[in-house]
């Protein structure tokens, strides 16, 4: 999640990313906006494209609990990726931090994406937050 001048908040999982996945990831960004709206009588708003772990049938179900807790999402319309912010971001992260760059492993890829990740924003001044999904055997992985 980008919050423009603020920070970056992310979760970053190998091989796929299933709606299961996605909806622990958004259940820990539930948890931060319902201590926002406590605390500051503030809702959060998420800007997202219409990939399909976003508007699947289980993360559709997570909405209203979601907006219980301050958490509301909002749909871009298809095909415009020109209007989602983080996408200039990932671009960004692309050409500066990773162009040229080639990787064997999907895990050394990873690796370099949290350093650009961390490296970018830490230059301009901005928080890092990386959601760490649990295996089954609720062991923290990355």
């Amino acid at each position: 999640m980008l919050e423009i001048g603020k920070g970056f908040e992310y979760g970053l999982a190998l091989k796929s990313f299933k709606s299961d996945s996605y909806i622990k990831l958004m259940d820990w960004q539930a948890d931060k906006a319902e201590k926002r709206l406590k605390e500051k009588g503030q809702i959060t708003v998420i800007v997202e494209d219409q990939g399909p772990i976003h508007v699947s049938r289980a993360t559709k179900a997570q909405y209203k609990r979601w907006e219980s807790q301050g958490l509301y999402i909002f749909l871009l319309p298809t095909y415009s990726p020109e209007l989602n912010r983080i996408e200039n971001e990932w671009q960004r992260i692309k050409e500066d931090e990773l162009a040229g760059r080639m990787f064997e492993e999907e895990y050394d890829l990873a690796m370099a994406v949290i350093e650009a990740i961390e490296s970018r924003n830490e230059r301009n001044g901005l928080e890092v937050e990386r959601f760490l999904f649990k295996n089954e055997k609720n062991k923290k992985v990355n």
